[in-house]
């Protein structure tokens, strides 16, 4: 039985009687195929992608598993409609914490049509992907409390500044979240969530390498997300940190040249985190 996911942060969702994804109880995640020359782009990223030998095991797992496409009902009642067969990324974590972060000051192919280049640009401009790098397209928080859920609006999303961002990262590790700006967040979490040997920073880290070597892609408007279980170092629960990068509509061949549009912004939103794990009380 197919249904909207539950823990989705960003994007097109299914309610409402609009077109978006759906999972089912398998672990699976279907994905409608965008309009135009975007769906196919994407499916023949996954393509390539499964079957590129020049891409080291330990990156594979920084990307969802493709199980290929699938024709399915539309979520918005429109009939059939071909969608994406990946794997559901919040599958089995039990009340997650999910951020979706945008990478790269310019979201935008240069082979784009110029109406899409300017709806790129305006959004780019107006957010902190010029200043940053990267911007943050929407999360959920849990605190640890049961029934504390922090799930900003888009507005508020949209509206982030650079101090705004640098507090999200912030809350995003903290045991006290509130939509009170005045709460200062705890942080409780940036040393097992962000940091130590298995944290995201060394995530990171490790896409970092691969992408100051790789030539084959360059990621326009593609995302990586921070996934990580609710709970605190004091009730003893385990966070199971993880980063995966997801929308690959607008991938080009990288021609043998470094992609340092994406480069930029990691190593941005690197410095970032390194700053909450080494700064936690600032």
């Amino acid at each position: 039985m197919l249904k909207a996911p539950s823990h989705q942060v960003a994007g097109h969702q299914a309610r409402d009687g609009k077109l978006g994804p759906l999972v089912d109880e398998l672990g699976r995640f279907y994905k409608p195929l965008q309009s135009g020359e975007r769906g196919s782009k994407e499916v023949a990223f996954y393509e390539n992608f499964c079957s590129n030998t020049m891409i080291p095991d330990h990156i594979r797992n920084f990307f969802p598993i493709f199980y290929g496409t699938q024709l399915l009902e539309a979520s918005n009642g429109s009939g059939e409609h071909p969608h994406l067969v990946l794997e559901d990324l919040a599958s089995g974590r039990v009340n997650p914490s999910i951020m979706d972060i945008k990478i790269g000051s310019r979201t935008w192919p240069t082979e784009s049509p110029e109406d899409y280049i300017q709806k790129c640009l305006q959004k780019d401009r107006g957010s902190t992907s010029l200043p940053l790098g990267f911007r943050i397209s929407g999360l959920q928080v849990n605190g640890s409390k049961e029934s504390a859920l922090w799930k900003p609006d888009k507005k508020y999303i949209k509206s982030l500044s650079v101090d705004d961002v640098r507090l999200v990262l912030r809350k995003f590790v903290s045991s006290n979240v509130s939509a009170d700006s005045s709460v200062h967040p705890d942080c409780a979490l940036a040393s097992t969530v962000y940091g130590g040997s298995t944290g995201i920073l060394a995530q990171l880290l490790e896409l970092k390498a691969w992408f100051e070597e790789q030539t084959v892609f360059h990621f326009y408007s593609c995302s990586i997300l921070f996934m990580y279980e609710k709970g605190s170092v004091l009730e003893g629960k385990k966070s199971n940190p993880g980063i995966k990068l997801i929308d690959f509509a607008h991938v080009l061949d990288g021609c043998g040249v470094i992609d340092h549009n994406f480069l930029g912004g990691l190593c941005s939103l690197i410095k970032f985190i390194k700053e909450i794990i080494y700064t936690p009380n600032a």
